[in-house]
């Protein structure tokens, strides 16, 4: 197979990497691509991913076998409707499919239908509306930019004062531009969050296995939403049965909804869930891969990966259902992020020592470390910089999670990358789990 992936992240860089591996796949293209991506695929950094006719016209020349959206920009912006027109199959929902995540407020009205347990919620364009609603309900609340802002457009609350700041942020001094002209304030959940992520193919889904994600800036949950700041898989407090449960009543019933709506899914359906006292609750939905979700889950999978990808594309998972399986590693991945993010932040600082960072895995031991490319360039002199705000995803592959948890950390202690920060407690609340056990 010639596979051609949209997109220029984290996630991509994995999607990549992990059909470069796959022995159906014979050739991979990316577009743009990275200079991470460049290590496993044919780049075309001339192709921007979210212009329908560029990446028409780029599909037209390749005739690749399958093509893979990645990000969620070109879902919005029509992509897969305009390829759908060249005939090559696309694994990544239309436009008005991929509205469950491009919209909150359409998000939370297919929960609705579907009886999908989530926060009760209220949508405003108004801010006089709203600032009744928030002083009537008070904190703490969630506060949510209806479009998309690159995963950031979502503020924790803790009171009445800072909902009605967020909210003012939004709808009156227009802090997320378009995206924030219709704001949706839900009750805030207490509790643990996951991810589970499925293939769907317009009717049938095929689940994977969860990741939880840490959206949060600093240690602790504390500071500024990001686009995710590290994952782990698997998730302790998400067992099989749990996810077994979100299949039945989350998963399965966003997929018949959009069908009887006249927007068939195909593509990645990632839930974002709060694990609550009361049971599951749905957080959002998302139209594609998580990030940095994919970084953990995808290196864990054995079996046709590729395969699974064209089924769900051309509406026929059940020709692959059971073939994927973990393999029984865990993952860990530690984001890097260049100094100021999630606000502003410089680009252009030089990057070393990834080489001697995936260096340190013991393959012996079944030991692996991978270095996804999140936001990186080239520099005048051809050198390794930084271009983004999440620069570089270290994922780490171990017997048990705190052996990867573990080896993701010295990997980072490698990377030379002046001003960067991460968390340093990715995966502790499931570490102190097991320790309980």
């Amino acid at each position: 197979m010639k596979v051609l992936v949209l997109g220029a992240g984290g996630r991509e860089h994995a999607l990549a990497w992990r059909l470069r591996g796959d022995p159906d796949v014979a050739r991979v293209h990316c577009a743009p691509g990275s200079p991470g991506i460049e290590a496993v695929a044919t780049c075309h950094p001339g192709t921007h991913p979210a212009d329908p006719a560029a990446v028409r016209a780029l599909a037209g020349e390749l005739r690749p076998h399958l093509v893979v959206v990645g990000p969620e920009a070109p879902l919005a912006a029509g992509v897969v409707d305009a390829l759908a027109e060249t005939g090559i199959p696309v694994f990544g929902p239309t436009r008005a499919a991929a509205e469950i995540e491009t919209s909150k407020s359409f998000g939370k009205e297919v929960m609705a239908e579907g009886r999908i347990p989530t926060a009760a919620y209220e949508a405003f364009d108004s801010w006089a509306e709203a600032e009744r609603f928030i002083r009537r309900r008070g904190g703490p609340l969630a506060v949510k930019s209806d479009g998309l802002f690159a995963g950031k457009g979502v503020v924790l609350a803790r009171t009445t004062g800072e909902a009605l700041d967020a909210a003012r942020g939004m709808l009156v001094e227009g802090q997320y531009g378009d995206a924030g002209s219709v704001v949706v304030v839900e009750e805030f959940l207490d509790g643990e969050e996951a991810s589970v992520i499925c293939l769907a193919d317009g009717e049938a889904v095929l689940t994977l296995p969860p990741a939880q994600d840490h959206k949060a800036a600093h240690d602790g949950d504390r500071g500024p939403n990001t686009g995710g700041m590290g994952a782990y898989s698997p998730v302790p407090a998400c067992p099989p049965e749990l996810v077994a449960e979100v299949e039945r009543t989350v998963l399965r019933p966003a997929v018949e909804v959009l069908a009887e709506l006249g927007r068939p899914y195909r593509g990645a359906l990632y839930a974002g869930l709060m694990l609550t006292s009361r049971g599951i609750k749905v957080l959002e939905y998302n139209a594609r891969f998580g990030d940095p979700e994919a970084q953990v889950i995808l290196p864990r999978l054995n079996g046709p990966f590729a395969q699974a990808l064209l089924a769900a594309a051309e509406g026929d998972l059940r020709r692959v259902r059971g073939l994927l399986s973990t393999g029984g590693r865990a993952a860990a991945c530690v984001v890097l992020a260049s100094p100021g993010y999630p606000g502003r932040y410089p680009k252009g600082i030089a990057l070393g020592g990834l080489e001697d960072a995936e260096s340190v895995a013991e393959t012996a031991r079944g030991e692996q470390v991978v270095i996804f490319h999140a936001g990186t360039g080239r520099g005048a002199g051809g050198e390794l910089v930084t271009a983004g705000g999440r620069v570089l995803g270290v994922t780490a592959l171990g017997a048990g999670l705190r052996e990867a948890v573990e080896l993701a950390y010295r990997a980072v202690e490698r990377i030379s990358f002046p001003g960067a920060h991460y968390r340093r407690d990715i995966g502790a609340r499931a570490l102190a789990r097991e320790a309980a056990r």
